[in-house]
């Protein structure tokens, strides 16, 4: 017990949430279990790095539709570009992801998975005593992902795939353009959408076009916005 409450007073948490509520809301949270823990915060990703870098807290808790900077709009991509960012330059840093977006999460699922800190998942959704529950187990080090749609299902998705769907239906570029955006052929453009349906489990079906339910399953598995 004396350990564990040496443990406790010595934590740094950080917080990052672009809702000043929310933000007040879950250190309000946290405080009454970590009593004696110091807690930072920030409200967008370049303050969030700024912080990791300056303070090197134990622990995490971040959203992940943040604005990259002060008047900047706020996005799930943003977040998800912050944690990629994170887990490559401190590699044993806890993290708990609190966000109603975790479903995007399965874009860095590579990261994820050599990540050598505690990682957990708590969506928005959760009660108080699950969220923390959730930063126990990143304290101790754990990593719990089931929550993330897709990461046990056997979804493997590379970063040229996610990057023809960012193109195609974030920037309604044809595959010509992508191909020019990408350096590559146009055929290797037409082998990346092949590879992408096939591991959407999306197949030609009469009366049915293949690149708009490619775009419906890309959303429901959160790999594009």
């Amino acid at each position: 017990m004396k350990q564990a409450l040496t443990r406790q007073a010595l934590l740094k948490i950080l917080v990052i949430d672009d809702h000043e509520s929310v933000l007040g809301g879950t250190i309000e949270v946290l405080r009454k279990k970590y009593v004696d823990a110091e807690f930072l915060t920030a409200v967008t990703a370049q303050e969030a790095l700024e912080q990791v870098a300056n303070m090197q807290p134990d622990l995490v808790v971040m959203d992940l539709s943040l604005p990259e900077s002060p008047g900047k709009m706020a996005r799930p991509d943003i977040g998800v570009k912050l944690l990629r960012s994170l887990m490559k330059h401190h590699i044993n840093l806890n993290i708990v992801v609190q966000s109603a977006h975790v479903r995007t999460l399965v874009r860095i699922r590579p990261d994820i998975d050599i990540h050598k800190g505690g990682f957990t998942v708590a969506d928005k959704s959760l009660s108080s005593q699950e969220m923390l529950t959730r930063v126990d187990w990143a304290l101790q080090g754990l990593t719990h992902t089931k929550d993330i749609k897709g990461v046990h299902a056997g979804l493997e998705v590379k970063p040229e795939w996610l990057r023809v769907l960012t193109l195609a239906f974030e920037e309604g570029l044809t595959d010509k353009a992508i191909a020019e955006r990408m350096c590559v052929g146009e055929r290797m453009v037409r082998h990346y959408w092949s590879k992408l349906q096939d591991a959407l489990d999306v197949y030609p079906e009469e009366g049915k076009n293949m690149r708009i339910q490619t775009e419906m399953r890309a959303r429901e598995e959160g790999l594009i916005d």
